[in-house]
């Protein structure tokens, strides 16, 4: 449950850390640093190679527009038409500019330590991982064979039980393409650790992509795309283009059986499906979940969530009737296809050709040092993350944004006791929830420890390969054991905020902290219509259309009311019809039902920062700065977070995927349901930017 808008998430981040191999590499409760607050920097960055965030300024108005009419486009526009999307971008905005800064400061860090004649610990991690990747030349001439094992090994199968085998084998090296495995909070006991088994293994962003009609160009040049990789991992292209067929078929067969992103969007209940070994086994018998486990390292255990079952029976069936050459054609692209970035110029300009360019839209492969500290981010982000906050958060940073949480916190529960909906009985637990939000801001408290990660300065693809492996084997050291309350889903340098249900916290990275979201140059108006509804909005998921599901502890249970229940979905359900009115692009509608968790996390995180500024502001004047009152500032600085805009390629992409609206609808759409934007900017009934009467939607 993030803020951003580009598709990182499946559930909340603590998931997609896992999925996309951002995860540590040894237990914190084994070894771990404490993380003192940065100290002054023995050298400091070079301001001048680095992008500038945005900041709100008056010449960035467009009056053309108009406030009342489209607001994004009164606040936004102008500076959007100035600044085009960049050829090796599928869109441009704040999020990508903070981006661009953060990548800056990434890029001066690594070029630092691997200027240091013997770097040691998180240093010499990182100096490995830069030197090898901006080694193109070795690159190069490496080719495929850092592959040639794997691939041999896939050559190797003879049958389903030695498909299932090697599934086994490589998902202990981290490595497994085909499902998602990793520790999780048992749902109805937080505190502790569990596995969890998914769906996976599709090559496409959602399942609608194997069978719409409208999506057949994409599919076709997906084929296209699997031959191509066939054919540089040594396949004649005549068979390539068989093979193919087959891959695509062997994932449209895995489609069938999985969920849509809509779905698992709009039903957390889907991720928990708690069964044991004996139990899944007798599901799946053609794949033993009791050997899964011991290959894995994994003790036995009492239990764990085999989530989408219809998925993994449809593997089952798999192992059983699908030829043993077709299985080896689906192994062999995927691992070329994932790996590709990290190999020679001809594989990842073929990984770009697809995936980015056809589709996103991007225009151009992004340059190496991009990508590098891309493989640096997901390998070992928080060791990069550890550098990142020692040169680019400063204390007061920290200081003046917790004492913002705090005034969220304290509106947030006024709202919720004011709520009309809400039952007194529900609003008891309600509170005693809002009692346990815990913030985190800016870097964990404890760094982990990447004490037996091996690294080298003259193998790009080996780096990667051993720290998946390595995170891994962090990851599913977890399963059994008490949640590790101090870690984090994400890195401090990433551009995103999150709210994790199952601990109940609201999670600030460090890289976010900065204009427009914060900006300690801004007055305080500015600041709460930004990173004040940002706030907001994840304190308001603990109780949206999900997050309303796990109780104060954390558990997954049903503490609503059912009258409160049905009064809550029929305001939701309002919601849904007004986004599902709303256009992405010109024939491109919003989906309401997939976005609807956090379009009520915007509404209600605008409304709540609209309080709190308020309350901090009681009984002082307005200052007025060049010409805009207090309020005014406050929905500028919300319209200026999401200045943004996407190719359409990308724009297609985020509305059958993303949970959340395009930046565009997310501008206008939560001030059209809180009054006090149309008297501050003196609206009128009737004026598109006015939501009224039944039109309205309140929430909170």
């Amino acid at each position: 449950m993030t803020f951003e808008t580009t598709p990182r998430n499946i559930l909340w981040p603590v998931i997609a850390a896992v999925l996309l191999g951002q995860a540590g590499c040894k237990r914190a409760s084994e070894s771990e640093t404490a993380a003192a607050p940065p100290a002054a920097p023995a050298w400091r960055l070079d301001e001048k190679k680095l992008a500038a965030p945005i900041r709100f300024g008056i010449a960035d108005l467009d009056p053309a527009k108009g406030a009342c009419t489209d607001f994004a486009g009164y606040a936004n526009a102008k500076w959007l038409a100035a600044n085009p999307i960049p050829g090796d971008k599928s869109s441009w905005g704040a999020f990508d500019v903070l981006e661009l800064r953060s990548l800056g400061i990434q890029r001066q860090l690594a070029e630092r330590a691997a200027a240091e004649a013997k770097p040691t610990g998180i240093e010499k991690i990182v100096a490995d991982f830069w030197g090898s990747g901006m080694d193109e030349a070795h690159v190069n001439i490496e080719g495929l064979t850092p592959l040639r094992d794997r691939l041999a090994a896939i050559d190797a199968l003879i049958d389903g039980p030695s498909v299932a085998d090697y599934l086994r084998k490589v998902a202990a090296a981290g490595e497994n393409s085909l499902f998602a495995f990793f520790p999780l909070a048992d749902f109805k006991n937080s505190s502790m650790n569990m596995a969890y088994a998914m769906q996976g293994g599709l090559g496409l962003p959602d399942k609608s992509y194997y069978f719409d009609k409208d999506k057949k160009p994409i599919r076709e040049a997906y084929e296209k795309h699997i031959a191509k990789v066939l054919e540089l991992s040594d396949v004649p292209g005549d068979e390539a283009a068989d093979q193919a067929k087959t891959v695509l078929a062997f994932e449209t067969r895995l489609a069938r059986a999985s969920k849509s992103s809509e779905e698992m969007a709009r039903d957390v209940s889907l991720y928990y499906n708690p069964t044991t070994l004996a139990a899944a086994d007798k599901l799946t018998p053609n794949f033993s979940w009791t050997a899964f486990f011991a290959a894995q390292g994994i003790k036995p255990q009492e239990k764990f969530s085999l989530a989408i079952p219809a998925f993994h029976v449809e593997v089952n069936r798999m192992l059983a009737d699908v030829p043993v050459e077709e299985w080896q054609n689906y192994l062999r692209y995927h691992l070329v296809d994932d790996v590709s970035p990290y190999l020679g110029d001809a594989f990842a300009n073929e990984h770009y050709e697809f995936h980015d360019k056809t589709l996103s839209g991007q225009k151009e492969q992004r340059p190496r040092w991009k990508r590098v500290l891309g493989a640096i981010e997901n390998g070992a982000g928080e060791a990069m993350g550890q550098l990142y906050v020692e040169v680019a958060f400063p204390p007061s940073s920290k200081a003046r944004m917790k004492a913002l949480v705090d005034n969220l916190h304290e509106a947030l529960k006024l709202r919720i006791e004011h709520l009309s909906w809400m039952s007194d009985e529900t609003k008891k637990k309600a509170l005693e929830k809002w009692a346990t939000f815990t913030p985190k801001i800016g870097y964990p408290d404890k760094w982990r420890d990447w004490t037996g990660l091996v690294t080298q300065r003259d193998n790009y693809a080996e780096n990667v390969f051993a720290a998946q492996a390595f995170n891994y084997r962090w990851e599913i050291g977890k399963i059994g054991k008490p949640v590790d309350k101090t870690e984090w889903g994400m890195t401090p340098q990433t551009i995103n905020a999150y709210y994790d249900p199952l601990q109940n916290e609201i999670v600030f990275p460090a890289a976010i902290l900065q204009a427009p979201f914060f900006d300690p140059k801004a007055d305080d108006a500015m600041n709460y219509g930004a990173i004040g509804a940002v706030i907001g909005h994840e304190m308001t998921h603990g109780y949206d259309d999900q997050g309303s599901r796990f109780g104060p502890t954390g558990n997954f249970e049903v503490w609503w009311s059912k009258g409160d229940a049905a009064r809550f979905k029929a305001l939701t359900g309002k919601l849904v019809r007004q986004y599902n009115g709303y256009d992405a692009a010109p024939g491109l509608k919003v989906n309401g039902n997939l976005t609807l968790g956090e379009n009520i996390a915007d509404l209600g995180g605008l409304s709540i920062a609209y309080d709190a500024m308020q309350l901090a502001t009681a009984g002082k004047p307005d200052p007025k700065i060049e010409g805009f009152s207090r309020d005014q500032r406050f929905f500028l600085g919300w319209a200026t977070v999401f200045r943004s805009q996407f190719t359409p390629e990308q724009l297609k992409v985020l509305v059958t995927s993303n949970p959340h609206s395009p930046d565009l609808v997310r501008a206008n759409g939560a001030p059209q349901n809180v009054p006090a934007f149309a008297t501050a900017f003196d609206c009128k009934a009737g004026d598109p930017m006015v939501h009224s009467g039944e039109q309205l939607v309140v929430i909170w």
